[in-house]
């Protein structure tokens, strides 16, 4: 039995599965933001491993026995986090997360002074990276910034915790901005441009490798065996792409979760730093992906249904279903809808940029709001999508996976909106913790065909032809939005 365990921004999720790929087990436990200041967000890494401890506990009181056949581990994580150590492994201050804008302007310096960085690097200096981060508590928490010891992204906590191990794996690296991504090591100039020492970020080791074992006190804790292997494993993107098997060059996805993004693996490296393109390492050695990626995706979902009063997510998904039958054209006084709730990575690279609502009239109604933001995520896709293709990657048909291709017309609307063919797949919500389990089962020793083993595809969704003349127009008006967004925060 191999344990996954992927550490999201809203939940900690675990599943148990066995060497012929079945889930065993599955628990969550839900994460809490704080967001103090505008444009903060953080959390405590001690509540993701007391989630991590919960969970476990969970999983071995509902399934005792498959609990006890837990041989190895593998682990996911969002990305981008910057965890702050002090030299006895305490945590100096909150994680600050992937969606936190505050380093902007140290983001902006780092493109400005080393420009030819990026194609090392694998993405233009952004806000959510790691590096930039480091660089804001330098200026704003010098104390704080000296007590750093090391820097270690989330998941890598819960491996600390694990192991007592200071270690990453090379695709959670690569989303630092402190790693070669072609060559896989630690690229020098750009830990020092940060005011770092490479002494002070933890080794790095491929996703499929063995990089320790747990240490006794956290064994009798887990009621687990002290020979239980901890693998690299890898960041929540490059898992989910080993959960659903997209692992070799052309394979392609599309994640829907808190973020979303759209996700092409190659053999080499891809860039196109400058359309906001992330071209990072994968989790499996000698593959890579290109990435452009949405910071708000299915949050948009969770938000209007709030905002809306709706008893829930799927209350509007149904209202909106009722009243904007998928097979027809929306009105033309349908509201359009910027997804930026959180700012705008690819390929917009502004992290200060808001959402909005334009088109609105009186006769706009519940159904016309939700309809607009899931169709305005869709459009944030596809601008994402677009920026991965001039990279010269491929995106093809695209596997969906996430809490957002639970529904079947977000699934059909973002076929139209994308003109690709979408396939769902049984289990995709689990994909990041699959893809953890698959990674521990590799650093065990298991053969390569487990990784290369996708999900059941439950449904294929096709682009429908009498929409896209329409949809088009809507997503050139959409386009045109943007620099209206960007005035509102470069006003003096």
């Amino acid at each position: 039995m191999s344990l996954g365990i992927d550490l999201g921004t809203s939940a900690l999720k675990a599943v148990m599965l066995d060497e012929r790929g079945t889930v065993i087990g599955q628990v969550g436990v839900a994460l809490a933001i704080t967001r103090s200041r505008p444009g903060w967000s953080e959390q405590n890494p001690d509540d993701w491993w007391d989630a991590c401890v919960a969970a476990l506990h969970q999983l071995k009181l509902a399934q005792p026995d498959a609990y006890a056949r837990i041989c190895c581990i593998g682990l996911s994580g969002q990305m981008h986090g910057a965890v702050l150590l002090d030299h006895r492994d305490r945590c100096i201050r909150p994680a600050i997360l992937w969606n936190d804008s505050r380093a902007l302007s140290e983001a902006t310096m780092l493109a400005q002074r080393f420009p030819s960085f990026a194609d090392v690097l694998g993405s233009l200096p952004m806000a959510g990276l790691t590096a930039p981060k480091l660089l804001w508590l330098k200026a704003n928490d010098a104390e704080a910034f000296s007590a750093v010891d090391c820097v270690l992204s989330p998941k890598d906590y819960l491996r600390l915790k694990l192991t007592g191990d200071r270690a990453t794996d090379m695709s959670d690296a690569a989303g630092t901005l402190w790693l070669d991504v072609r060559n896989r090591r630690w690229f020098e100039p750009m830990i020092e441009a940060t005011g770092l020492k490479p002494g002070q970020l933890p080794r790095l080791v491929e996703g499929t490798a063995a990089a320790g074992h747990l240490t006794a006190d956290v064994a009798m804790t887990l009621g687990l065996s002290q020979r239980v292997i901890v693998a690299g494993s890898g960041g929540d993107n490059p898992a989910s792409a080993v959960g659903i098997g997209a692992v070799d060059a052309g394979h392609s996805f599309i994640t829907l979760g808190t973020s979303a993004a759209v996700v092409s693996v190659t053999d080499h490296v891809k860039a196109n730093a400058g359309a906001g393109v992330h071209s990072y390492c994968h989790a499996l050695p000698h593959r890579w992906y290109a990435m452009g990626a949405i910071l708000s995706g299915a949050s948009c979902l969770t938000w209007i249904s709030r905002l809306l009063s709706q008893p829930g997510e799927q209350a509007l998904l149904d209202l909106v279903a009722d009243r904007m039958p998928i097979d027809q054209p929306v009105p033309a006084t349908a509201p359009l809808f910027l997804p930026y709730l959180s700012g705008e990575r690819t390929p917009h690279n502004d992290p200060l940029a808001l959402g909005g609502f334009m088109n609105l009239g009186h006769d706009t109604s519940a159904a016309m709001l939700g309809y607009a933001v899931l169709e305005g995520v869709g459009f944030g896709l596809r601008d994402a999508m677009n920026s991965v293709e001039s990279a010269g990657a491929m995106v093809a048909s695209c596997s969906l996976v996430g809490g957002g291709a639970r529904s079947t017309y977000w699934a059909q609307l973002l076929s139209n909106v994308l003109g690709r063919e979408l396939r769902t797949l049984s289990g995709s919500e689990l994909s990041a913790c699959i893809g953890a389990a698959k990674l521990g089962f590799a650093a065990y020793g298991q053969g390569p065909e487990m990784l290369h083993a996708g999900l059941p595809v439950k449904r294929t969704f096709v682009p429908d032809p009498a929409l896209r003349d329409a949809l088009q127009t809507r997503y050139e008006n959409f386009r045109g939005l943007f620099p209206a967004v960007q005035s509102l925060h470069r006003q003096p």
